[in-house]
This record gives structure tokens, sequence and C-alpha cells, in this order.
């Protein structure tokens, strides 16, 4: 039937094995004129998987659908009876497929949650949840393929750990390459190219990130990058770049005759900012790529630009990962800044997705800010990129005002210069105003990020609503506490 899961049941509690019968008894009842059927089978990827919560009086169950068609992550049952499982007849006449349950403690009531993995046809999974919505005074939808549910909410990450469901959903890139890469009649490079997407496809979260031995036309062409680069950063770069970069060259290795190992970076940032590294074959869609932001998690390429053009790449590479965004994630407040573009993008509509990536691309690819009177470069597109990097300060682009209501709605290239880009006061401010947009943004929740757990907790009830308050009593105590210590 799955695996139940004992997540820190208080003692003295009823059984795991009693809920899982509660729940199972309730379900079947609800389930069983829509053939439901529970049982662990091999995958069919056209059938709907998704997540669901739901609390019987003393019980929540979690429904997950991995790459869901449907996800239900709580509803409230009036009641529900001790007696009987529903295994045998979901066996005997249902159609959905039952792969996991485990339980935990729920944060929204006094009660015990369930989270159970399991996938049907998206027509049967419907009109049962039509009836289980019928019984519940608590009740929402999250799905991947939300676009077929209007009352759905897209899916996004609960844990990090999550973020191993896509990570190897790649657009483009990897190892197949396009007819106008650079590399594309290199059998050399793209063989290279199927080894740095293979270590990516096989990383999970908690692993060590593999280390390279990067061959010497590898460090050749990093080298020219960094040679070329490095000669800019003091009259280009803003301060925060500049004071954490030779930081990095005496604690990451970053010299012209070396490439930084990922592991040795992330390990790093982590201590700076508590941001990590996190390989990845290609370019990942942005709602899976901002997630990642939400987790405070970048996910970084590992392999290089082709050597016959150093100085040109039609895709992020690990020049563009470690000299570009690296050094700004070292920094508090760009953190705090990237990680908010992330939390809001979790459960947006695809509308706004767009707008959020929009925002990530005039800021934390190609932002521009102010300092002591002067423009100066924070995004990783353009200290990463010799002649952009020359340009985006001279008199040929149009600057505007960081407005993210505005600055979402602008187009841009992405095989050339910016025409546009956008110039904040400070990150602190670009922070501000991003999270007075993100409140703007149709969700009827609010997500919180919990860095004990590293973990996103959706905000929709009384009781999450009253312990948030009491977290941020408790840090007020702590200020209140030091500032009398001054």
């Amino acid at each position: 039937m799955g695996t139940l899961i004992e997540d820190q049941l208080p003692p003295k509690t009823i059984s795991s094995d009693h809920l899982v019968k509660a729940f199972s008894k309730r379900i079947n009842t609800i389930w069983s004129d829509h053939l439901v059927k529970v049982f662990p089978k091999r995958i069919n990827r056209r059938k709907s998987r998704g997540y669901i919560e739901i609390v019987i009086k003393k019980v929540r169950s979690f429904l997950l659908y991995k790459d869901c068609e449907f996800v239900l992550p709580s509803m409230i049952l009036k009641d529900c009876d001790t007696t009987s499982s529903f295994q045998t007849q979901f066996w005997e006449t249902h159609n959905v497929n039952l792969l996991h349950i485990e339980s935990r403690p729920s944060k929204r009531e006094a009660t015990y949650e369930f989270m159970v993995e399991c996938e049907s046809t998206a027509e049967n999974f419907r009109k049962a949840s039509e009836d289980i919505k019928k019984t519940s005074s608590y009740f929402q939808i999250i799905s991947r393929n939300y676009r077929e549910n209007k009352n759905a909410v897209p899916w996004f990450p609960g844990k990090i750990k999550d973020l191993d469901r896509f990570a190897n959903q790649i657009l483009s890139y990897g190892s197949e390459l396009d007819a106008d890469h650079p590399g594309f009649t290199d059998p050399v490079y793209r063989e290279r190219r199927k080894y740095f997407a293979d270590i990516a496809y096989n990383y999970k979260h908690g692993q060590p990130i593999p280390r390279i031995e990067y061959t010497d036309i590898e460090v050749k062409t990093w080298g020219t990058v960094f040679k070329n680069l490095t000669k800019l950063y003091k009259t280009h770069a803003c301060e925060e770049h500049n004071r954490v970069f030779p930081l990095l060259v005496e604690n990451c290795g970053y010299r012209e005759d070396n490439i930084p190992q990922l592991q040795d970076v992330s390990e790093f940032l982590r201590d700076c900012t508590g941001f990590q590294l996190r390989p990845v074959a290609g370019l990942l869609s942005s709602r899976d790529f901002l997630a990642g932001l939400a987790f405070r998690v970048f996910h970084s390429t590992q392999y290089i630009r082709h050597p016959s053009k150093p100085l040109y790449t039609p895709e992020p590479d690990i020049c563009h990962e470690l000299l570009g965004h690296v050094p700004l994630f070292c920094d508090p407040k760009f953190a705090q800044f990237s990680q908010e573009i992330g939390l809001a993008s979790l459960g947006a509509p695809d509308d706004y997705i767009e707008k959020l990536a929009t925002c990530y691309w005039f800021t934390i690819e190609f932002g521009l800010c102010r300092q002591n009177g002067e423009l100066k470069a924070f995004g990783a597109g353009l200290l990463s990129s010799i002649g952009e990097l020359e340009y985006c300060l001279s008199d040929k682009p149009e600057v505007r005002e960081f407005e993210p209501e505005k600055t979402c709605l602008q187009k841009y290239p992405i095989t050339e210069f910016q025409p546009v880009y956008y110039v904040a006061d400070s990150f602190e401010e670009a922070k501000r105003k991003l999270i007075q947009f993100a409140s703007t943004i149709p969700r009827q929740f609010a997500v919180r990020y919990n860095p004990y757990t590293q973990s996103t907790e959706i905000l929709d009830s009384r009781p999450q609503i009253h312990n948030l308050v009491n977290d941020i009593t408790n840090e007020m105590q702590v200020l209140q506490d030091a500032l009398l210590k001054l």
C-alpha cells in the first residue's frame, strides 16, 4: 500500500496503523464511486499524480503526485470512523494508485498530517476530488498540470530536496547543442558536454558536487576570460562585487590558471549567506529556476564555452556563474533580494512568472546601481561579458529607474547587448519595491521560507500566522536586548 513514515509522533498517541485505517476508510467511502484504486504499480506517465493533504479529526493527510496532474495539499474532513481499510477494495475496484504514505504533525491545527503519494487518471481524480471537497472544510489543489484545472495552484517545491524533481528538466543546451553553437561541429567538445550533463543528471541534493579535472584547453579559455574581466572590475563593478572578489581568490582558488570547483565555492557561499550551488546541465524553465532561489539554491553549470570564441557564449557557462553571479550571492542584502524573487514565484500564475523572470533579467542578470554618484554594474550578465560591461556604462544605452511594475513589461533581446538597463539605488530599495510588487500577485496564500528545515511554508490559516507573530516577537526581543547593551 505504500510506506508510512512516522514523524515525531508524541507519546501516548493513537498508533500509526490506526491513523492509516481511519484515513483509508474515509477516502474509500468518498472515492468508491469513482474507480479509485490504491496499489503500487508501474507508473504510467499519462496518468495524473499530485499532492493531497487531509485532516480527519486527529489526522491530516497529504497526497503527493510527482510531476503532478493534480495536487491537493490540504483538506479537512468533517468526520471519520476508525474501522476497516481501503486497501483490498481499492485493489479490486478502483483506478487511483497509492504509492507512499508518511505522517507528520500539522502546522494548521493540533492534528496529524499524512503525506500520501498516488496517481490516477485526470477525470477519475477530478470526480473524486469534487466529492471530497463537499465534505471538507479546507481544500486546495496544487498541480504541475495546473492549466487543466482552474482551481489549481501551480506546483512548487516544499522542501529543498524537492528541487531534485525538476533539476533535469532542462529546456535547451545540456549535451545537445544548436546548429549555430560554436561547438556544434566539434566532437571532442560535444563529448565533454555530455560528461558535464551526466554529472548534473545524476546529482541529488545533499551530495557533494563532483570535482572536475578541467583540461588545459578549458583552463586556458577560463584564463582568457578571467584576465580580461578582472581588468575592468575596479572601475565598472559595484562595491559589493569588488569587496568579495579578493576573498574568492583567497578561499576558492579564483585565479587565471585555475577553474574553481563548484563544491569549494558552494561551501564558501553557504558560510557567507546560506546560498549554495547545484550543478545543472542546461537552461531550466523560469518557474523552476526561480523556485531554486526561494531555497537559496543557484543552479550552476560546470561546463565552459567553446575555446574558439573565449569572449562569447550563447548560454550560461562556468565563467558566467563564478565570475558574474557568485560574488554578489556572497552579499547578504543581494542574497535576500534574490531569494525574494524566488519566493514571489512560488505558486504564481504564468503571466506573473514571466513578469518576475523579466525583473530577474534586468536586475540579477543585467542590473545597474548608483554608488557615490556613479553607475556601476551588479548584473551577472554584465560582470561576465567584457564587451557589455564596457557598453552598459557608456552613453549608448538607455537607463531607467527600476520600478518592478514597469520593468516587468519591458521586452529584451538575448543575443545582443541590451538597449535598456534599469538602475537601483540599493539592493535594499530594490528588495522593498519587489516585495511590494509581489503583494499584487494573485495568490490565496503567503509563502515563507523556514531556514531551520529548509522548507517553504504556505501561510493560509490563523494558527500559522499566530506562530509567525510569535517568531517575530522573539526576534524583536533579541533586537531589544542587543540595543540595550550598546
